[in-house]
């Protein structure tokens, strides 16, 4: 009680303190202080100082090349390694059956997904910043690459006899097609990497904030549903052709349709169950995720049975179970992509670059805010560079960020990347030693694990109504991200989304809010005069604000939206002065023509009862006063004759305002407008004046020769109470002189 007696005391005390100073603007400002003499370096400057090096700073970038430096030698072994092992474990049974599953979305056979689990993951671990990420397959960008190895290798450009029944001639020609498929894999994958890498040695890592969340998921959720629509063949165990471009997703769905009839019962059955099995696996996870040490590996588990299940009763040779195969043992020897393809498939390594990178640092940022770290998004780049361009040499398809994985080895106590390097070790076991032991595995069983893994994705379809709430705008760049990616292919839905959300942020710099403010009752804080109460404007003066930057797309809304906001017109007050000028005229004319007659009629009459009826007719007809009317109704009259939008002026308005508080930028184009909006409301008597002015849009002004003899510094005021007492006593001092005259 008595401490906040105490607060209360101290916050009484404070208000009543009161700093005075001058009211400044920015010449007196600019006056009391003494900029830094500040030599500007040339081109060769910079570039010398960016190519000198010291021990310090040498050692400071190979840190930074290689944060794995900086954390593995301080690595607290009896803090961490236990929740590394368990997560790395945990994430290693999920990281094998996805590494399947998402070969088949790559159009691969099964062991390249196995490799592009292993070098990758060991990779990141020198190289990423984010302590909880999992690198490796991921749906979204398998979808993508097997989209692009279908276009480049149909299974038209083999030919087969369709009635032969020779094995032989039937293992060539899958052995041939997967071969030129595993090179476009490899090509797109190297030279993704190359793209990443670029972007980042260009710390180009800013360019995710373009990726916007809307953007990001729509887009995902749309290729979720590419990814559904491709493993319905292998649920129901039909043979269709797989497309990709535009349409591919109906073509798809249609060619299904088409061969229904010829389901197979067996593997169909299979996949429903596991289908099944993995759902209640995950619902169990989710509802004891608190009692549960670790989560149930339930697509290890359903991999094992699957796989028992096919091998004991002979699915493949007995029911015509389409199996994963052949899995070679050992690891491939390096070999060089083929850059021939690159041409060909450049712009698609583009979208899997900018894809893959939009998906790992969205979940390297969730992650770093939970657990209170940074990472490094130009590093994150060059690290994912490293993974797919280095992975290409040993047959890796592109790689990203899992979601799904991500969160396993978060949940379940993983503290760093050894908690990855563990899982890749788990995979590596796999390929040099038990790959075979998979080789019965149904294919239906990979897909139902695919289909069961997109379950998050789905749920984002909540977001229609979320971004309906909130965010119309946000709401169409989900819409149409979704559209344009689920119809016109992953590529060119991206590429659509992108230049969609750009036009967005142009719409929204075309239409900004505009306010009046007015002042919060004995402070200088003004607020919207629309919004709240108690705010009050001062009387003759007009505080304008638009939270948008002056550049040329907007300055001829932001004319507009000042004149309607602060009712005064000044073209429409001009023209409406021009033609009460006129009329007036107009009357002292006809009232000294009338004032001749009558005087001629006097000089013509020598009587005096002429002379007293000319003098009744001239004081009867209201001749002005000494050449003057005094109508003071005439101009606001005319000024509803001269425009059907002018408000009429109010003549207590006398200084107008403009807060820059929101400004960051003028281009010349605003700079212009400015200057005109300055000069045309002095015209019609309103003083104009500038608050709120930032360093950086105070020194565009000065390089745009905003500032001249009529247009001086001391129209731009340090703040908007500077500016509002000074226009009071330009006002106060203005109506002394004129009461003085």
């Amino acid at each position: 009680m008595e401490h906040a007696q105490e607060q209360e005391a101290s916050l009484e005390q404070t208000q009543m303190y009161c700093v005075q100073r001058p009211i400044y603007n920015q010449e007196l400002l600019q006056g009391q202080l003494h900029r830094r003499q500040r030599t500007p370096q040339t081109l060769g400057q910079k570039i010398a100082h960016s190519c000198r090096c010291s021990s310090k700073r040498a050692k400071a970038h190979l840190y930074n090349f290689l944060p794995i430096l900086k954390w593995l030698p301080r690595y607290p072994v009896k803090e961490y390694l236990l929740g590394d092992i368990i997560s790395g474990i945990s994430t290693g049974i999920m990281q094998l059956p996805q590494g399947l599953a998402y070969a088949l979305l790559a159009a691969v056979p099964p062991v390249f997904g196995l490799y592009s689990s292993f070098y990758p993951v060991i990779l990141y671990t020198f190289f990423g910043t984010s302590k909880h990420i999992s690198i490796g397959t991921f749906a979204v960008v398998s979808m993508m690459v097997g989209g692009v190895a279908v276009r480049e290798v149909p299974d038209e450009i083999f030919s087969l006899d369709s009635n032969s029944t020779n094995i032989t001639d039937v293992l060539e020609y899958y052995s041939a097609r997967d071969t030129k498929r595993v090179q476009v894999a490899v090509a797109l994958a190297f030279l993704s990497g190359l793209i990443q890498l670029c972007l980042g040695f260009l710390r180009f890592g800013f360019v995710a904030i373009y990726l916007t969340e809307p953007l990001v998921h729509g887009f995902t959720t749309a290729a979720a549903v590419h990814v559904s629509v491709s493993q319905f063949k292998y649920l129901l165990g039909i043979k269709t052709s797989r497309y990709s471009g535009p349409l591919s997703v109906v073509y798809s769905i249609a060619a299904v349709l088409s061969k229904i009839t010829t389901t197979n019962i067996a593997a169909m059955i299979v996949g429903l169950t596991c289908i099944v099995l993995l759902l209640i696996g995950k619902e169990i996870n989710f509802r004891f995720k608190e009692k549960l040490p670790v989560p149930i590996p339930m697509e290890i588990i359903v991999v094992i049975i699957g796989t028992g299940v096919s091998a004991g009763m002979k699915l493949n040779e007995a029911y015509k179970v389409d199996v994963v195969g052949n899995i070679p043992q050992g690891l491939r020897a390096p070999a060089i992509p083929d850059i021939q393809l690159i041409p060909a498939i450049f712009g698609d390594a583009v979208a899997i670059a900018v894809v893959g990178f939009s998906m790992t640092v969205s979940m390297a940022k969730t992650f770093a805010l939970k657990h209170d770290y940074t990472i490094d998004g130009n590093q994150e780049l060059i690290a994912l560079g490293i993974c797919n361009s280095v992975g290409s040499f040993f047959q890796t398809f592109s790689v990203t960020c899992s979601m799904s994985r991500s969160l396993v080895q978060e949940s379940t106590g993983g503290k760093t990347q050894i908690a990855g390097t563990l899982s890749a070790i788990m995979v590596l076991l796999v390929i040099l030693a038990i790959g075979y032991l998979f080789e019965p595995l149904p294919q239906t069983v990979l897909a139902a694990i695919i289909m069961v893994n997109l379950k998050t994705m789905f749920r984002q379809f909540g977001d229609i109504m979320y971004f309906w709430k909130t965010s119309r705008i946000e709401l169409a760049i989900w819409v149409v991200a979704f559209v344009a990616s689920l119809f016109l292919g992953l590529d060119y839905g991206l590429l659509t989304a992108v230049a969609f959300a750009i036009l967005t942020v142009i719409y929204r710099t075309q239409r900004p809010e505009y306010k009046i403010l007015g002042q919060v009752p004995n402070t200088d804080i003004y607020c919207d005069v629309e919004e709240y109460e108690e705010v009050k404007e001062y009387p003759g003066i007009k505080i304008f604000q638009a939270n948008t930057s002056l550049y040329f797309a907007n300055t001829e809304s932001y004319t507009t939206a000042l004149k309607k906001k602060t009712g005064v017109h000044p073209g429409a007050l001009l023209a409406a002065r021009r033609k009460a000028q006129k009329r007036h005229a107009r009357e002292i004319k006809a009232a000294n023509e009338q004032r001749k007659k009558a005087v001629l009629k006097l000089t013509s009459s020598s009587t005096n009862d002429v002379e007293a009826r000319v003098k009744h007719e001239i004081a009867s007809d209201d001749l002005p006063v000494n050449g003057k009317f005094e109508d003071s109704n005439v101009q606001d009259t005319d000024v509803h004759d001269e425009h059907e939008h002018f408000v009429e002026p109010k003549t207590n308005i006398h200084s107008l305002i403009l807060d820059f508080t929101p400004v960051n930028f003028v281009d010349s184009v605003g700079a212009k407008t400015l200057k005109a909006i300055i000069k045309e409301y002095k015209g019609v008597g309103v003083y104009v004046c500038v608050s709120s002015c930032s360093g950086p849009v105070m020194d565009e002004l000065t390089r745009l020769n905003f500032f001249d003899e009529s247009v001086t510094r001391e129209l731009v005021f340090h703040s908007i109470h500077d500016a509002v007492l000074a226009c009071q006593m330009k006002h106060g001092s203005a109506a002394k002189a004129d009461s003085n005259l």
